[in-house]
């Protein structure tokens, strides 16, 4: 039988907890462009910072980002350890707040968005699943004209030039997102290296995810006379070619951003 502090231990394990300002801006700008009006909508929008890490900046520029789209959200930065914590405190404000635990959520009710980066990346590809299923069920329920909570994860590299990440809903993934600082992108494979944990593993012959990146590179090759104009005017033909054979979700107003969204079932791991 489990005892009363077992019972509170969080659930996951320690990451690294490498962070840096601005690091997650290209994801906090999405979520605040696709999820914005939901939090609106809300009567108490709150969102989590799961993971933040050693230092705190992570959390303080998410409440800053999505107050720009929702002025009423609330964040509250999760770690697991507990140090981390008792550090960040000082940063609290308005608004920010930061908790001790891991993936049981702990915080009141049921929250519109988790945000959950460069957290999965050490853990087993066959752990993800688990880990998706249980965050998912602490989301807001859809319902009312809501489509419900957001869990968005993924991974990006030390200074945000690259990330991709996913998008759940309370019924699972959505989206995957692909999204880059375009001066720095030599072909559009290189954000091969920043697939979510539940992807990287898949970027072989015969998945989805590498057929997705290698037609994504043959567009690229194919748009090189665009790049006379800029690389956003190359990645925009890129994308809009991508378009007759993947189901691009979003628009060329996030196109210009350097992103592009593809439905999961598209790119999802076979078997």
């Amino acid at each position: 039988m489990a005892t009363r502090a077992s019972a509170r231990r969080p659930v996951g394990t320690v990451t690294r907890g490498t962070t840096n300002p601005n690091r997650l801006r290209r994801m906090d700008r999405w979520i605040a462009a696709v999820h914005g009006a939901e939090l609106r909508r809300a009567a108490e929008p709150v969102a989590v910072d799961l993971g933040y890490g050693a230092a705190p900046w992570t959390a303080v520029e998410l409440l800053g980002r999505l107050r720009t789209a929702a002025p009423r959200t609330r964040v509250v930065g999760i770690e697991i350890e507990p140090e981390r914590v008792a550090a960040a405190r000082p940063y609290e404000r308005e608004g920010l707040v930061f908790r001790h635990g891991g993936f049981e959520v702990p915080v009141p009710g049921r929250p519109l968005l988790i945000r959950a980066a460069n957290v999965l990346r050490q853990y087993d590809e066959d752990q993800v699943a688990a880990v998706w299923e249980r965050l998912c069920a602490r989301l807001a329920p859809a319902g009312g004209g809501s489509r419900g909570g957001l869990l968005v994860e993924g991974t990006c590299d030390e200074i945000g030039r690259r990330h991709v990440w996913v998008a759940l809903g309370p019924e699972g993934p959505r989206t995957v997102t692909f999204a880059t600082r375009l001066g720095s992108l030599d072909r559009p494979s290189d954000l091969a290296e920043r697939l979510p944990k539940a992807l990287i593993h898949r970027n072989v012959p015969g998945e989805p995810v590498h057929t997705f990146l290698r037609d994504f590179d043959r567009a690229w090759a194919a748009a090189a006379p665009y790049a006379a104009y800029g690389a956003r005017q190359r990645w925009l033909r890129t994308v809009r070619a991508l378009t007759a054979d993947w189901p691009v979700t979003d628009a060329p107003v996030r196109w210009r951003q350097g992103e592009v969204t593809v439905a999961w079932g598209a790119l999802a791991p076979q078997g």
